[in-house]
């Protein structure tokens, strides 16, 4: 018999989809959120051989990268790709004029299909290294919705493992 997949709901077969979820930056729901790219990290490998053993290669961890994220938003009113990116180089040249502020851990949570929060992660000192305002504008597309895009360059993440198995109905 397979492991149960759910501990508290245990009738459940199913994984969690990835249609239903939401990104909070500075405490608030990032509004049109359309997709998100993977959270990934990967460890390099260090590759060394004993001097009592030199015909045998060796592996161990060395140093752990973070990939970048993308975030990808329905244009809207919402300034906060633009008021995020605009911390990290203003129009009047002045880079980086907030360091106070530029850097942000924000948070992603997993929903379930009832819009309860399933899993939660925590990006840390996330900042924008590549901000787009708007897309290819065409006049002869009129089923396209606007897509504005940001780029965050972060330094790991981590699951927030208080966040528990919600009891679905």
């Amino acid at each position: 018999m397979a492991a149960p997949m759910f501990n508290v709901n245990t009738h459940r077969h199913d994984p969690y989809r990835t249609f239903k979820f939401q990104v909070i930056i500075d405490g608030k729901t990032v509004a049109g959120l359309r997709k998100m790219g993977a959270l990934k990290k990967k460890t390099e490998a260090v590759k060394w051989r004993s001097a009592g053993d030199p015909s045998h290669e060796r592996v161990m961890p060395g140093g752990t990268s973070y990939e970048p994220v993308t975030l990808e938003q329905g244009l809207t009113h919402d300034p906060v790709f633009e008021e995020w990116a605009n911390l990290v180089n203003s129009i009047d040249g002045d880079s980086a004029t907030s360091l106070k502020n530029f850097r942000k851990d924000i948070i992603v949570n997993v929903l379930n299909l009832q819009g309860q929060v399933a899993m939660s992660y925590k990006l840390y000192r996330a900042w924008v290294s590549d901000y787009q305002a708007l897309p290819d504008l065409d006049a002869g597309s009129m089923n396209t919705v606007g897509i504005q895009t940001i780029t965050l360059q972060h330094e790991g993440w981590e699951r927030d493992t208080s966040v528990a198995e919600p009891t679905e109905a």
